[in-house]
């Protein structure tokens, strides 16, 4: 039998083409590189030579195509996603970005930043995902047993004040309007770009701890919307990326009640639409635990009320 013949990697001319627009030689984008992994907590040893490789058509595994995409947006002052330096995987990016609760402030950022990357990047992998059951229930327990991130503030990156988390708030409000008026179709794509462009240098940024926790909570409300819309859309499986990661922020903001509003809410509603009584009894019962005595008598009832839907639902007495 003929040995099969090699197919030959094809050179990353999208990543070749950024590096000479950041004036960057390889050894200084490797050196990029390894600073956002520490920040990341990875100890990343990259040089030139692995730059080299990655020119050749090389594909780093893991979480490296995100961190080259930060390193190289950080130099050109501008975001950069995976897709824009040749390195996006469709399966990679379809399966299982957005879905994962990270167990650290950082890697909440990371994680939610890859969601809108990816989002605006390549559409059309993530659009068509479907619902993955396992996560519907799972960033509640998740959420359930942990405590208050104890520090968010960050001193590397450009300041953020508070004039940005009211700039936040305000397109989160101006949306909502815009979505009421036109309907999601025509305002998502918005929002999705907003959030890509400005808000992922946001959360990047240099603040103090007050600002950082007042921008989690705008942030975790305008990632909600982002997965209202996508419902609004027929993409319930984008919408549940968005919302598992509008439930970190909600956590990193210090904020239980609006996490246990997404959680009874939103996600509820999501399980609702797809006919799983038994999770929307689940998420709403985990957002009553969670949020007790940190809500107001109106939203307490409003988390029995989803409950008591599930109940209902799966013909409990």
């Amino acid at each position: 039998m003929a040995a099969r013949p090699l197919v030959a990697r094809q050179p990353n001319e999208r990543l070749q083409t950024l590096i000479q627009e950041a004036a960057c030689s390889n050894a200084g984008l490797a050196r990029r590189v390894n600073m956002v992994g520490a920040e990341r907590g990875l100890d990343l040893r990259y040089d030139k030579t692995s730059v080299a490789r990655w020119l050749r058509g090389q594909q780093p595994r893991g979480r490296a195509p995100g961190i080259i995409a930060e390193a190289i947006g950080r130099k050109l002052g501008r975001t950069v996603t995976i897709d824009e330096i040749g390195m996006a995987n469709g399966k990679n990016l379809a399966s299982g970005v957005g879905l994962s609760y990270a167990p650290t402030v950082a890697g909440a950022i990371e994680q939610v930043c890859e969601l809108w990357r990816s989002d605006v990047g390549r559409r059309d992998l993530l659009t068509g995902s479907a619902v993955a059951a396992s996560a519907l229930v799972e960033p509640s327990r998740d959420w359930l047993i942990s405590g208050k991130d104890p520090q968010v503030e960050r001193a590397a990156g450009a300041r953020v004040g508070m004039a940005d988390v009211a700039a936040v708030k305000a397109m989160t409000t101006a949306l909502t309007d815009l979505d009421h008026r036109f309907g999601s179709g025509h305002v998502r794509p918005v929002l999705v770009h907003y959030l890509n462009s400005v808000v992922s240098g946001l959360l990047s940024g240099a603040y103090r701890e007050q600002v950082g926790r007042e921008l989690f909570a705008a942030v975790a409300r305008l990632t909600e919307l982002g997965g209202y819309m996508a419902v609004d859309t027929g993409q319930p499986g984008l919408a549940q990326r968005y919302y598992i990661q509008a439930l970190r922020l909600a956590q990193a903001a210090g904020d239980r009640a609006y996490g246990g509003y997404v959680l009874a809410a939103s996600m509820s509603h999501l399980a609702a639409q797809l006919g799983n009584p038994r999770e929307i009894a689940q998420l709403a019962r985990a957002a009553q635990e969670g949020a007790r005595g940190q809500v107001t008598p109106r939203a307490q009832a409003m988390f029995h009320a989803a409950e008591a839907r599930g109940h209902a639902l799966l013909g409990d007495a």
